[in-house]
């Protein structure tokens, strides 16, 4: 049975890449492996059929055979385990490949989804300016530790990874900030990533699921 993921109808990005079902697209061609799309609507996602797969009512999810799973970077992580691609055979190069998943969900991506969001959310607020200034150093000082380590290395750990498949994805999302740009050997990491064929190919695939919703 070919794995399939579930992924927006419209997606609010515009088509950006910044919705998470791009990191399953993009796991699934580094591995060559097929999958199918389902998309949903905002509506759908709320109803007991979806809930029933992913509790929070959000994209994306993983159904294969029996196998329901939800949350991004453990679907990640399980495409990585089943398929050689995504993570190195040296069982030390392995654990630091996961290490950096998790660093990319946890460390990195909480101050720059709450520095991306926050002007939808409280930008109407009369301390807002002072608000990002605070969200904003918050995000350099992640990006500046980060810089150092990667320092002129191509990928986080040897290879490339999953790791940095994840962390890519995330300093996605400070496209057209700035904030990224300031670290030269991160903006060129992440335009490696890029680069990829497979990261093309998913964000095509992606692009196209909503030029096709804006025209219909």
């Amino acid at each position: 049975m070919i794995p399939t993921i579930t992924a927006f109808a419209m997606s609010p990005d515009g088509g950006q890449g910044l919705a998470r079902d791009m990191r399953l697209r993009w796991a699934f061609e580094e591995v060559r492996q097929p999958y199918d799309v389902r998309l949903v609507s905002f509506k759908q996602m709320r109803e007991p059929s979806h809930l029933a797969l992913q509790p929070f009512g959000q994209i994306p999810t993983y159904e294969e055979d029996d196998l329901a799973l939800f949350e991004s970077g453990a679907i990640v992580f399980h495409l990585a385990q089943r398929h050689p691609g995504l993570l190195p055979d040296d069982a030390n190069a392995r654990a630091r490949a996961i290490t950096w998943m998790f660093a990319a969900l946890n460390t990195m991506e909480l101050p720059i989804v709450e520095f991306d969001q926050a002007p939808f959310v409280v930008g109407d607020r009369p301390w807002f300016k002072e608000f990002m200034a605070v969200l904003e150093d918050r995000v350099r000082i992640r990006l500046n530790e980060l810089s150092r380590r990667l320092g002129d290395a191509d990928w986080l750990e040897g290879a490339f990874s999953a790791g940095d498949l994840m962390m890519i994805t995330v300093l996605h999302r400070l496209d057209g900030s700035g904030l990224v740009e300031e670290y030269p050997n991160l903006a060129a990491y992440v335009a490696r990533g890029k680069a990829r064929p497979a990261y093309r190919r998913a964000f095509d695939a992606q692009l196209a699921v909503f030029i096709a919703a804006s025209n219909p």
